[in-house]
């Protein structure tokens, strides 16, 4: 999954960010807005690594997003049938 379906899905998005980066306060997370560059401020901020290692975990959190989704509907689909 790209960015841009994150983005586009950031409301959804920003609970499995959460997760993820516990340390982001909802405040963060409403600020952010979906917009890339500002999630990996913040986490730079919050977590105190480099630049690198926060786009490094971004772009491992965009690829998995849509990966995890894809599982939890196919277990909703497979328990309702």
């Amino acid at each position: 999954m790209n960015w841009d379906q994150v983005e586009g899905k950031w409301k959804q998005a920003s609970g499995k960010a959460k997760e993820k980066w516990g340390k982001l306060t909802d405040d963060d997370l409403q600020r952010i807005s979906g917009k890339r560059d500002q999630l990996i401020g913040r986490i730079q901020e919050r977590y105190g690594i480099a630049k690198e290692d926060a786009e490094r975990q971004v772009d491992e959190f965009s690829r998995t997003y849509g990966t995890d989704e894809t599982v939890t509907h196919a277990k909703v689909r497979s328990t309702s049938s």
